[in-house]
């Protein structure tokens, strides 16, 4: 049996070994994958990996001996899932993987934007700290949490966890999904309607997937809707966001900050307006991308394939 990683370099640049693998057939591991190499890399195999290399009907028409993907993601747009079923092929995503590491860059996010932490270090960095005459000095007024509404947009594993622990702040939290009921609680948590998140919630936090009715759910009109000192976190998918209108909102004070680990397109164009929007920080998709979490998508990725084997496939898409 042959077994192809077509993308690997993003969840092993080196700290991890692919050994494990070796067992079920022979190993080809390739750390990229240009969209043209893809069906001659792919052709001989029964079992290939992916991570951000996408298979549509075209590709999957080309891989005639092909039996299974595993998806190292819990996003599974990448590939045609439907065309994969007709083909009888096998599709598995990795769920759950990175659940505390995405809820920990949240807040990352969030402590930055009301501390004005990377500011402040670098102002202490250009010698402003040695040059006070003040034992301390604030650039901009720093915000507590504690009594503030955090929104969150989905309310799956992530969603849930990270309502938790804005609730360890002191916060009073909200949440909306389509499949809430507004008014109804989970503990603390009251669930809401979309336009109510957005005009009460002083934090609003994306956890949800992309699906084809969200695509730039967050749009001017959205925005409007928001409070001026509010701050956006996008640790989701980049597709959630009308960026156009975000980076206007960020650049004319319609809402005080962003922080984002994803955008819509990745690598982003040089042109991409969020980029130098003002009070907007962005880190490089890097939530999922721990040790320990990439570890654990490759123990689910080897248990998704031995289950696949045995003829019980578990997290199928």
């Amino acid at each position: 049996m042959n077994i192809t990683i077509l993308d690997g370099h993003a969840l092993n640049p080196g700290d991890l070994n692919w050994s494990r693998f070796e067992k079920f057939g022979n190993l080809t591991v390739y750390p990229r994958s240009a969209p043209e190499l893809v069906v001659e890399r792919a052709a001989d195999s029964e079992i290939l990996f992916t991570n951000k290399v996408t298979f549509d009907e075209t590709v999957l028409s080309q891989l005639p001996k092909l039996k299974y993907i595993g998806i190292f993601a819990t996003g599974y747009n990448v590939v045609d899932v439907e065309a994969a079923r007709r083909r009888g092929i096998t599709v598995t995503n990795i769920p759950k993987y990175s659940t505390d590491s995405v809820v920990q860059l949240t807040f990352a996010h969030l402590l930055n934007l009301t501390f004005k932490l990377s500011e402040h270090t670098e102002s202490v960095r250009n010698g402003d700290w040695c040059r006070s005459i003040d034992f301390c000095y604030w650039n901009a007024p720093l915000i507590e949490l504690f009594g503030l509404t955090f929104g969150v947009i989905g309310y799956g594993a992530i969603g849930k966890k990270v309502a938790n622990l804005a609730e360890a702040f002191g916060m009073n939290v909200i949440a909306y999904a389509p499949r809430l009921l507004p008014g109804e609680r989970d503990g603390a948590v009251r669930f809401v309607d979309f336009d109510e998140l957005l005009k009460t919630s002083d934090v609003v936090s994306l956890h949800c997937p992309l699906k084809e009715d969200n695509h730039g759910m967050i749009d001017a009109a959205g925005l409007a809707k928001m409070k001026p000192t509010a701050f956006l976190l996008n640790l989701s998918r980049g597709a959630l966001l009308n960026e156009a209108a975000v980076a206007e909102a960020l650049n004319t004070g319609r809402i005080a900050g962003a922080g984002l680990d994803v955008l819509s397109t990745e690598p982003p164009s040089p042109t991409n307006p969020l980029l130098r929007a003002n009070n907007c920080f962005i880190t490089p998709h890097i939530a999922w991308g721990t040790l320990a979490a990439r570890q654990r998508m490759l123990q689910i990725a080897l248990l998704n394939l031995q289950a696949f084997l045995d003829g019980k496939p578990q997290n199928v898409v």
